[in-house]
């Protein structure tokens, strides 16, 4: 079928019969016809058949929930970090800490810190290693942000997040941290385990139909904010993870590997209350002023997990 008998097609299904005009939503429509548009000319393109059209329908139908894996699995979250990107630069909102996928697992709410916060319940330091991490949120010209927020959340040692793992507690290793006066932040945790996609699931179904593996390293996400600057997406990676550079769902990206040090210093260890050796990360946060411009990224709008 030629290319524009497909559109003539599409164009027929979406706007062929308007019973309601009233609830037309023509940005709705714009997308929905270039979709139809583009999946039918991949169907007549490769030939797909009857029976391989239903098991993707089949597919879809029993995705579910895993779609907020399946997203960044296909590289389509940090394809919109790149098109967010392009968006920031054209509006002169370029530099500043580099952004990458928020993924599926944020939890709206977590408790209010100022300065410093405990985020573990104290229930995997048997499992798991001590972390300190600790900056600073600093503006365009390197002056520090006192009162800026930075929202942080991460896995455990077995690579599970609190509320989806329902063995954890309430908000265990999320808090939302306020700076001081200096802009200065920090936490004590654990060092988190990078996580997979569930083995028996429907991404891995896919993952393994293209011979991808479906790990990610060990990480921590971010969320950094202050009144009139853009608001950035982040997460860092722990350096030295299997997976650092072979992440499945492409969010590592240069500048977000910070050192990790592990401190034995027997003062260092006292002054901390502790008997072994912890991690410590320095990493600080680079805001961008915000401009009075509509310009997608600073706010995404997506559903989240909330208590």
């Amino acid at each position: 079928m030629e290319r524009k008998q497909i559109e003539q097609l599409a164009e027929k299904f979406i706007k062929g019969k308007i019973d309601y005009p009233e609830k037309v939503n023509p940005r709705v429509q714009e997308i929905t016809l270039r979709l139809l548009t583009d999946l039918m000319q991949a169907i007549n393109d490769l030939h797909i058949t009857a029976d391989e059209y239903w098991a993707g329908v089949e597919y879809f139908a029993d995705l579910g929930k895993e779609a907020g894996l399946l997203s960044p699995g296909l590289g389509l979250d940090h394809f919109m970090d790149l098109m967010i990107e392009e968006d920031l630069q054209a509006a002169g909102l370029d530099g500043g800490t580099v952004r990458t996928i928020e993924g599926p697992l944020y939890v709206a709410g977590a408790p209010v810190e100022k300065g410093f916060a405990r985020l573990d319940d104290g229930t995997d330091l048997e499992n798991g290693t001590v972390l300190f991490m600790q900056g600073t949120v600093y503006d365009e010209a390197g002056k520090p942000i006192p009162n800026a927020q930075v929202e942080v959340w991460h896995a455990n040692s077995l690579g599970n997040y609190s509320f989806f793992d329902e063995s954890q507690s309430e908000f265990n290793l999320r808090r939302t941290i306020i700076t001081d006066e200096n802009g200065n932040y920090g936490f004590r945790s654990i060092v988190p385990l990078g996580y997979s996609v569930p083995d028996d699931g429907m991404v891995k179904k896919l993952l393994d139909a293209l011979g991808r593996h479906g790990h990610r390293p060990a990480h921590i996400h971010f969320f950094a904010s202050a009144e009139g600057y853009r608001k950035v997406t982040t997460q860092i990676n722990i350096d030295g993870d299997e997976y650092l550079w072979d992440d499945f769902a492409f969010a590592s990206r240069e500048g977000l590997v910070p050192e990790v040090k592990m401190v034995d210093d027997a003062a260092q260890l006292k002054e901390k209350g502790l008997d072994k050796a912890y991690a410590s990360i320095d990493f600080d946060f680079h805001l961008v002023k915000d401009i009075d411009k509509p310009v997608q990224g600073s706010e995404v709008e997506r559903r989240r997990a909330q208590l």
